[in-house]
């Protein structure tokens, strides 16, 4: 599946991942999504500190960028949830090495 948005730095490709993956909570959403699909609130839940308007923009590139899903529930009132692509779920070596290093 190719990516979304246009990536400034096609010169290098580790810039080029990090540009869309980089950040605190980008990449902790992107390790919990791993385990399973989230609603909007359980990862604002999960994620300490982390704010209503900061969670939603973070989601937004992600999404923008095509590694998360988002799927509305037409509910009363409706709820969203969150899980991974394709592309996003290429990315679990990744983030197991980095959580190794950690």
């Amino acid at each position: 599946m190719p990516i979304k948005r246009q990536c400034e730095y096609t010169d290098c490709p580790v810039e080029a991942a990090l540009d869309l993956i980089g950040g605190k909570w980008k990449t902790m959403v992107i390790v919990l999504l791993m385990s399973r699909t989230l609603r909007f609130n359980e990862l604002q839940r999960l994620l300490k500190g982390v704010t209503h308007r900061v969670l939603s923009l973070q989601l937004g590139d992600l999404e923008e960028s095509g590694i998360i899903n988002r799927h509305v529930i037409p509910d009363n009132p409706p709820k969203v949830e969150y899980s991974l692509t394709e592309l996003g779920r290429s990315l679990k070596p990744l983030m197991t090495e980095l959580e190794n290093w950690g």
